[in-house]
């Protein structure tokens, strides 16, 4: 017989992390993004009813708008699964890098560990990559996609501020530096899905550090000199 869980499902065995209730949470949520995932790479985004993403998990319309607002929130959550992951690398960058240099060594490190520990399934790299350019080619879903991406800057912008112990309603510098930094990653992201001659997580790296090498040349240089 399986050992018991505490009562109320509110901690798993040995009394860490999360219960019953919460796991069988997580694993509908992770199913409903997946089925919703393959359904938009098979039919295209448009195409996919609510209905059918909710019937390839075997739930119904009503659990799926438990966990999902709409149709893009379910899209973007793969999106959403890398972008928690480099904000918390982020947090986690030693406090001696500047905010470019932290910036940049999170986003590889995203990339790099999602790419090693989720090779398949809604957080992994292929995934991401895959949704970007179902993004690209649905208007509603990168108008949503973009709106996301404004939160985000304004997430990195108060990281970095703190970071730098900077007050940024004063000091323009954090929320400048966010905007460029998330401009260049979708550069990198459309340069990538129009020629995918690098693929997976290390092509991206790669990607992402030609387009970081141009960046102070580009904010700062002389443009009449060859790059």
């Amino acid at each position: 017989m399986a050992a018991q869980l505490p009562p109320a499902d509110t901690a798993a065995a040995g009394g860490t992390g999360p219960g019953l209730r919460e796991r069988k949470k997580q694993r509908t949520r992770a199913a409903l993004i997946e089925a919703a995932h393959r359904l938009f790479l098979r039919q295209g985004f448009a195409q996919t009813t609510v209905d059918e993403i909710a019937s390839a998990v075997d739930v119904s319309q009503r659990t799926f708008f438990r966990y999902f607002a709409n149709k893009d929130e379910v899209a973007l959550a793969v999106l959403a699964i890398a972008e928690d992951y480099f904000i918390d690398r982020l947090r986690r960058r030693p406090a001696e890098e500047n905010p470019l240099q932290a910036m940049r060594a999170a986003i590889v490190e995203s990339w790099r560990d999602l790419g090693a520990e989720h090779r398949t399934g809604p957080g992994s790299v292929t995934s991401a990559l895959e949704l970007l350019q179902i993004i690209e080619d649905t208007p509603t879903l990168l108008a949503a996609h973009l709106r996301r991406a404004a939160e985000q800057e304004r997430v990195v912008a108060g990281l970095i501020a703190a970071r730098e112990g900077l007050d940024p309603a004063e000091d323009l510098r954090p929320t400048v530096i966010a905007a460029v930094f998330g401009s260049v990653l979708r550069a990198a992201h459309l340069s990538w899905n129009a020629d995918q001659e690098e693929s997976g997580p290390e092509g991206m790296i790669a990607l992402i550090g030609r387009y970081f090498d141009q960046l102070e040349p580009a904010l700062a240089g002389d443009w009449r000199r060859p790059a």
